[in-house]
């Protein structure tokens, strides 16, 4: 079986920086071990997989280890893929996930995500969270992830978590997120997974379901400017509506190819 491959850097329009997905379109599902072998052959944080449906797509995300719940960036690229190549005619894409109903639009190459809001609540996190990251957070909430919120955002880009330390934990699906007001945005985070064969995730879509619903709290303010200062980086322009967020950004085909199965 030979199946379309496309691979796009989510959350810029320049190669080599975002957060890189592999995108494979399908005529039907294949059983989740045969995903998830393709996933772990891809070696990227996240493989998407859709099937068209009559009026939508239906649409699944792997890791190298696990089916996720829900992915930003990888449904952006996903959209990508469906907006260039498979129905340029199209400006929204309709898709159905395990979180439930997902759009994409697209205006002027800007792609928008309508997703779930996650508020995180005050939490405690696991003491080797904490020891792992060498600085106290001045406070500590939980949704799907952990998020560690710090005071300045020379904190969260100087942060060298201690790996092998976090790795002795597994907070499954879900990551520790750190975040602190930005100098020239509203917020800068960063994004980490125990155990996982990515340890930094570069631009997470799913963590700004929190990540949103916080910082427009926080900040008093429903539109916001986010970057994740992963060393590739990425830029998101975000909203809060209500029970629902929108996560913008642009996205770039790496490469397009064939996979045989």
């Amino acid at each position: 079986m030979q199946i379309p491959l496309y691979q796009v850097d989510a959350f810029t329009d320049v190669v080599f920086h975002g957060n890189p997905a592999a995108v494979c379109p399908l005529n039907d599902w294949l059983t989740r071990d045969r995903m998830l072998a393709i996933a772990k052959e891809n070696n990227l944080a996240e493989t998407a997989f859709f099937v068209k449906t009559e009026d939508h797509y239906e649409i699944r995300w792997f890791t190298p280890e696990i089916e996720m719940d829900l992915c930003g960036h990888a449904t952006l690229a996903s959209a990508h893929v469906i907006f260039n190549y498979l129905a340029p005619e199209l400006q929204t894409i309709h898709f159905e996930s395990k979180s439930g109903p997902l759009l994409v639009t697209r205006n002027n190459g800007i792609l928008t995500l309508d997703f779930p809001s996650r508020v995180p609540t005050p939490a405690k996190a696991p003491a080797v969270v904490l020891e792992a990251m060498n600085t106290l957070p001045v406070q500590v909430l939980k949704a799907r992830d952990y998020i560690l919120v710090y005071p300045n955002e020379e904190t969260v880009i100087n942060m060298t978590p201690d790996i092998a330390l976090l790795n002795t934990i597994n907070i499954d699906p879900g990551g520790i997120i750190i975040t602190a007001p930005g100098k020239t945005v509203d917020f800068v985070s960063r994004f980490f997974t125990p155990q996982a064969s990515i340890f930094e995730d570069p631009v997470t879509g799913s963590a700004h379901c929190s990540l949103i619903p916080y910082w427009a709290a926080r900040l008093k303010k429903n539109t916001l400017h986010a970057r994740q200062v992963s060393p590739r980086g990425g830029e998101l322009f975000c909203e809060l509506q209500g029970e629902r967020v929108l996560i913008s950004g642009k996205a770039v085909t790496y490469l397009q190819g064939t996979i045989t199965v």
